[in-house]
Parts: C-alpha cells; sequence; structure tokens
C-alpha cells in the first residue's frame, strides 16, 4: 500500500463533481439494496405523463432510464453538478433546472404525474405533494437513520440524538401530514467496505453533510488514526442504510 501523505494527496485532487463513484474502484465498495431502484425508476418513467427528478445530482442515475415521458424535468443545486446533469440528460430531452433545493419548486400545481429523487439531501412534503397532479405518485430511493456513522463519528465523536435522523417511519408520517398516502415501504442496512485512506478523503470532500467542513488539514491527525486502523485490519466497515418509498397524492 501507498504510504498515507501520497494517498491523502491522491483523494484530496480527485474529481469530486457529479454522483458517479467510480473512483472508488478498488478502494471502497458499498452492497446495494435488494430492490434495484434503478430498474424501478426505469419501468415508471415509461409509463409517465409528465416526470420530476428531485435533486439529480449529475443526472447518472436518471440517465439510465431507456425511456422518458414527453415533459420530463429534473433539479439540481451544485453548478458542477447542473453542468453535468445538462450535458448527459439534455440530448435525452430532460430539462434540468438550477434550484436551491429550498421551497417553492419552480413549477406550477399539479404539473407532474411522477415525481423521483435518489437520495434527497432536503425533503419538503408540502412542495412535493403540491407539484404531483392527483392520482400522482412519489418514489424515491432515500438514505435511513445513522448511515455510514461508524465513518462519520471516528471523525466526530459520538451522535446519539443525530442517529434518528431520517429514520422512515418519521418520513412516513411527515408524508402522511402533507396528504400522502402511502403505497409502499422497503427498507435495507447494507455494508460498507474502505480500503485506503484515499477513499476516505474521497467520499467526505464528495458528501460534504457527512463530516461538514472537512478539510485535510483540519482532520489529519484523525485521517491518520483512521489509515493505522485500514493498514492493521486490511479494511474500515461502515453500514448504510436505504429506504425505498412510494406515495400517491390522492
Amino acid at each position: 500500500m501507498q504510504g498515507f501523505d501520497e494517498l491523502v494527496a491522491l483523494g484530496d485532487g480527485a474529481d469530486v463533481s457529479g454522483w458517479d463513484f467510480s473512483w472508488l474502484e478498488g478502494r471502497a465498495t458499498e452492497e446495494r439494496p435488494p430492490w434495484r431502484y434503478s430498474r424501478k425508476l426505469a419501468e415508471r418513467l415509461a409509463v409517465a405523463q409528465a416526470s420530476l427528478d428531485v435533486q439529480t445530482g449529475g443526472g447518472e442515475v436518471l440517465a439510465q432510464a431507456e425511456t422518458f415521458p414527453r415533459t420530463a424535468a429534473a433539479t439540481e443545486s451544485w453548478p458542477p453538478n447542473v453542468e453535468k446533469a445538462t450535458q448527459l440528460l439534455h440530448p435525452r430531452g430532460v430539462v434540468v433546472v438550477a434550484d436551491p433545493d429550498e421551497p417553492p419548486l419552480p413549477f406550477a400545481d399539479a404539473a407532474f404525474d411522477l415525481v423521483t429523487s435518489r437520495h434527497p439531501a432536503t425533503i419538503w412534503w408540502d412542495e412535493l405533494f403540491r407539484v404531483l397532479a392527483p392520482g400522482g405518485t412519489y418514489f424515491a430511493q432515500h438514505v435511513g437513520p445513522a448511515s455510514a456513522f461508524e465513518l462519520i463519528e471516528f471523525f466526530l465523536g459520538p451522535l446519539p440524538e443525530a442517529r434518528r435522523g431520517r429514520h422512515h417511519d418519521d418520513e412516513v408520517a411527515a408524508a402522511q401530514r402533507a396528504g400522502f398516502e402511502l403505497v409502499d415501504l422497503r427498507t435495507a442496512r447494507t455494508r460498507i467496505e474502505i480500503f485506503d485512506i484515499a477513499a476516505v478523503v474521497y467520499l467526505l470532500r464528495k458528501v460534504i453533510w457527512w463530516v461538514p467542513g472537512f478539510t485535510v488539514d483540519a482532520y489529519r491527525d484523525r485521517l491518520r488514526d483512521l489509515d493505522a486502523v485500514i493498514r492493521r485490519d486490511g479494511v474500515f466497515v461502515a453500514h448504510s442504510s436505504r429506504h425505498l418509498i412510494e406515495l400517491r397524492r390522492p
């Protein structure tokens, strides 16, 4: 294995724009949930009349679909991702709208019969309900509670209160208060394996809400401690939680 400083420099210099994690090949793995979200998303897009993908990232997941409805839009807030998503989705007929991920969504009431999202950072249930037509569907894969907390707490220390955040039961209750009906809910807890400290630096630069304000200089001591753990054990193991949620506007 390369030395600590060389690996840290690799992770610190990698391009973290978009939502493609192929840079981690050979450095980290994440088990996938069993329900194959991208396939189910494609099935719903094929029969929709008007669709909206919220917080689309670089558009990588949405672009896997073979067919889009005649009216198809996606939102994204981070400028590098907006550029990537535009390049990827515009040729497919999907309009990408730069949006700050705060209410209101820049669309009319009841504009879509399908709204989707994969791993949204923020969820505004009233807005999702508003832009859906009666009978329309919200279909998404969300990050669940205490996801990657083994890694997060290595840097930040114990976060017992935060472990409840994004719990699927709480999200369903909030969605129902906004007027949604629950159609389907599935949960999974999956394994993450990290094989070198370059992957850690890359992940903390890319998934910026895990360790807010992360920089190599600010966390160099903890990075060195974690590097020692990986060299000793050969791997650092964490777990992600995911839930598949399908809701209907009556």
